[in-house]
């Protein structure tokens, strides 16, 4: 799981979002800011509040000051330098609110701005060394977060790094942009976050003040990897050099890792230690070896359990992850799960018995070894039995309601835990508490288990609060009209937008607040596409919000799915010509550097764009642009190395070859020369060579240490490329990979909706397929992914929503939300474009025959979601 996510679900119920918004700040630190008004310009950016002097010459970059500060000192601090900096006129930013302070310090916040309360800019070195003495002395005995690579000055909490004043930007390979810095003969380079550029002279009352780099631990410890690190602290794997044995060590910074009672990483490390040692001898729980402290962060060594966290344990054993398992297959599972379940409850007992309530058992903190032997780990949160007040956090999809105390902590976790053994999908809880009786009913039906087994499970997980009757949606009825589904999955994004704000759309991935809210993948380019070419229509009053705020905050990358190109796609069909050229001529000087072959950020989704900019326009220029990219392509695809030790693609539509391979295709289809069909199985031939075989006969890509199905990375998305190279192509050699690479899409439970990584993109690759060669097989698999997309959704004002990565937050983008389910229903049910550059069966006159149930019926396919289907549930529940 990646933690970030966690950070952002701090603001909103519903969505992810940023600490500035959906709270309201009564904390508010900028009206408070006195004497900073004539003279001056201050404007919000994010979750700063940043102050100008007029008149003053702000250099482009320089030596910057931050001063961090505990909770308990911010405010203190904040009224002794922000009028220091307006009493001398020096530029300055600070955080809006204490509340925007504590999220920067949460645990799972970004490390790299933790501990930052206020940056000053001073404009040349004189004025760095009188704010440096200065407020050296004013802020003696203030205590705050270490802000991670910067040089402290001196004890206090002021520290010093040279980098941008002013937000300059260069493309990388990669097609990202990163901050840069200008060396002095002008030539932009990288901004590097740890390191003094080579060219930048120490000013000599800095020099005695830059500390040397910190040791990740002293001996008598080596460090041999890091398990995870977060804001907090890190869990690190080392080896105790007198004997040679392994431990776990556990790092906790001060001032840091707030949770929602404002407790910090070392208070919790504190509670852990003793946690672990009213727990000595206790079979199952890590044994205490000693604390200390290196460079200010507090360390706890203790044993290292063995094997691997239930959540991979869970994803490589459960039979429902592949493809036709048997009554028998799954009663192998249960045994085995029954059996983890009930040594974890022994362990749990243990604890209860030395009156501890571990307070956060959830599948990252229980370790099962080779033979299915358990222990937990992490005890920040446990706590007394009989304490009143029980620590607050947790971990989504399995902490306790408010109203449970002591030993019902826990009790209500192994309940949760006791589920989501058979349906990894408990986080939807926390947004939508009646999925619960969803979620038991497909339990019972794919499980055998003991009899009572999921009674005691709903007596525990029922809310004990009286709730309202559960609001249904058009999934949730016995004939499910698919026109009605669709329509509503539309009324629901339309229902998320929030055109007053400037930073975005329609709610989505974080990933939004780092590469814009206009793009394809995640911003509101895609989700207006979407609509528009799934017949919901258009929208012209968000269709403006998306040219005021491409003007405004123009891309910050070139990429297709997260950057300029796809934007423009999508302006372009829509007739916004104008807009188009303007991103078009702003990163055309910046193709050359690119050196990405996906079709996500790099060269093969901006060269299918030029394609559909040449079609458009009937431009040759576009087209021979187009054609330049793909011969770029071709010469990286002749050197690209073959797999090996320590050499590993990322294979599927976004990341790996196939992206290149689909605009080959395309470029065939242009210029009717068969060496790009060549090329093109080429490509699919590379990505295949970074899969492996499944146990159920599967062809997978290798991630890691994961095997994956899905568009983005993964089966899916080799799939919809070799299947459009085959209509042009039938002999393809590539071609023999494709039936083991459809298994891979067949596998019942998948955990999340969303079109990237998702079902719905399994969904749509399979029905892809099923048009070319239709089998049985397929349609059957076709027919249970439909089916069960109902267990994913979630009623959002009276229509269907979707939960995005990781089930935490709703979203509604392309790549993991409402619109990317969208349009896979549509290419299902009318054969319409799935992603730009796919083929559109929308005008074909067979409809696509997707359910075998003698209890189906199917209309006639036409475009657009008026045309939909009416389904009705036989026996047994299938559709």
């Amino acid at each position: 799981m990646d933690l970030r996510y966690e950070a952002y679900c701090f603001a909103d119920r519903w969505f992810y979002d940023t600490e500035d918004h959906g709270l309201e700040h009564l904390d508010s630190w900028v009206s408070t800011l006195s004497g900073c008004v004539h003279g001056w310009r201050r404007f919000d950016r994010g979750g700063w509040h940043v102050c100008l002097p007029d008149g003053v010459d702000l250099p482009m970059q320089g030596w910057k000051v931050h001063i961090s500060a505990g909770r308990a000192d911010a405010r203190r601090v904040l009224d002794i330098v922000r009028p220091y900096c307006v009493r001398i006129g020096i530029p300055f930013k600070f955080l809006r609110s204490a509340r925007i302070h504590a999220n920067r310090n949460a645990k799972y916040a970004d490390r790299a701005a933790s501990g930052k309360l206020i940056t000053i800019y001073p404009v040349d070195e004189t004025q760095l060394k009188r704010v440096l003495e200065d407020l050296s002395e004013r802020l003696t005995g203030v205590a705050g977060p270490h802000i991670p690579g910067e040089a402290r000055y001196g004890e206090g909490p002021l520290y010093i790094k040279f980098g941008g004043f002013v937000e300059r930007m260069i493309t990388e390979g990669t097609g990202a942009t990163i901050p840069a810095l200008e060396r002095p003969d002008g030539t932009l380079v990288p901004e590097e976050s740890r390191r003094l550029p080579d060219w930048v002279r120490v000013p000599a009352f800095l020099r005695s003040h830059i500390d040397p780099p910190e040791p990740d631990i002293r001996a008598p410890y080596r460090v041999d990897s890091a398990h995870h690190v977060t804001n907090a602290g890190g869990v690190y794997l080392a080896t105790r050099r007198s004997d040679s044995r392994q431990v776990v060590l556990k790092e906790a910074r001060p001032y840091t890792g707030l949770d929602q009672d404002c407790v910090d990483a070392v208070t919790r490390l504190e509670r852990e230690a003793r946690t672990l040692t009213a727990l000595a001898g206790v079979s199952g729980v890590p044994e205490l070896h000693e604390r200390f402290s290196v460079w200010g962060n507090e360390y706890m060594a203790m044993s290292a359990v063995p094997g691997m966290p239930l959540c991979r344990w869970l994803a490589r054993h459960n039979p429902l992850t592949q493809r036709d398992t048997t009554r028998s297959d799954r009663g192998r599972y249960v045994e085995r799960a029954l059996g983890v379940l009930s040594r974890v409850e022994r362990i749990l007992a243990d604890i209860h018995r030395r009156g501890l309530v571990f307070g956060d058992l959830n599948d990252r903190n229980i370790l099962v070894d080779e033979d299915d032997s358990v222990s937990l780990v992490d005890f920040e949160l446990a706590f007394p039995a009989r304490d009143p007040h029980r620590p607050p956090g947790g971990t989504p999809g399995f902490r306790a309601p408010n109203d449970r105390t002591g030993y019902e902590v826990d009790r209500y976790s192994f309940a949760v835990l006791r589920l989501w053994m058979f349906l990894p999908m408990t986080t939807v809880l926390d947004m939508e508490p009646d999925k619960l009786a969803d979620f038991v009913r497909y339990v019972r039906k794919r499980f055998d288990l003991p009899l009572g087994y999921l009674e005691e499970v709903l007596a525990e997980l029922r809310p004990r609060s009286t709730r309202s009757a559960r609001r249904r949606t058009a999934l949730d009825q016995p004939e499910v009209n698919w026109t009605a589904v669709r329509r509503s999955i539309a009324d629901a994004i339309l229902a998320s937008a929030t055109p007053a704000r400037t930073d975005r759309l329609f709610p989505g991935d974080i990933q939004q607040f780092a590469t814009g809210a206009t793009g394809f993948g995640h911003g509101a380019a895609g989700v207006l596409h979407a609509l528009d070419v799934t017949g919901a229509g258009r929208f012209p009053m968000h269709e403006q919000w998306l040219l005021e705020a491409v003007r405004r905050d123009p891309p910050t990358t070139a990429g297709f799915f997260n950057g300029a190109y796809g934007t423009a796609y999508v302006l372009e069909n829509f007739g916004y010509q104008d807009a188009v050229d303007d991103l078009i001529d702003r990163f055309e000087p910046q193709l050359a550097t690119i050196t990405c072959h996906g079709l996500r950020t790099g060269l093969a989704g901006i060269g299918l764009n030029l394609l559909h900019l040449a079609a458009s326009r009937q431009d040759a220029g576009h087209l021979w642009h187009a054609v330049e990219i793909g011969e770029r392509l071709t010469g990286m695809l002749a050197n690209v190395p073959l797999p090996g030790p320590g050499i590993r693609g990322r294979a599927g539509l976004m990341h790996g070859w196939s992206g290149p391979a689909l605009l080959f295709l395309r470029l065939f289809e242009r210029t009717r020369d068969r060496g790009w069909l060549d090329q093109a199985d080429l490509a699919i031939r590379r990505d295949l060579l970074e899969c492996t075989r499944g146990p159920d006969g599967s062809v997978q890509v290798r991630d890691g240490l994961r095997t994956l199905p899905y568009l983005e990375v993964g089966s899916a998305g080799i799939v919809l490329v070799m299947t459009e190279l085959l209509s042009c192509w039938p002999g393809a050699p590539c071609a023999m990979e494709l039936p083991k690479l459809r298994r891979a899409l067949m596998a019942e439970f998948v955990i999340q909706p969303g079109l990237m990584l998702g079902r719905a993109g399994l969904l749509a690759a399979l029905a892809a397929g099923q048009r070319r060669d239709p089998d049985p097989i397929s349609a059957r698999a076709t027919d249970q992914h439909l089916d069960w997309l109902a267990l994913h959704a979630v009623p959002y004002h009276g229509h269907i929503a979707f939960p995005g990565t990781h089930l935490l937050r709703l979203s509604m983008d392309v790549a993991t939300g409402g619109a990317g389910v969208l349009l896979a229903l549509a290419s299902v049910l009318d054969g319409a474009q799935l992603l730009p550059f796919l083929s559109d069966n929308s005008t074909d006159t067979a409809p696509l025959r997707v359910l075998n149930s003698p209890h189906a019926t199917v209309g006639v396919k036409t475009a657009g979601v008026s045309s939909g289907r009416n389904v009705r549930v036989g026996p047994g529940g299938r559709v």
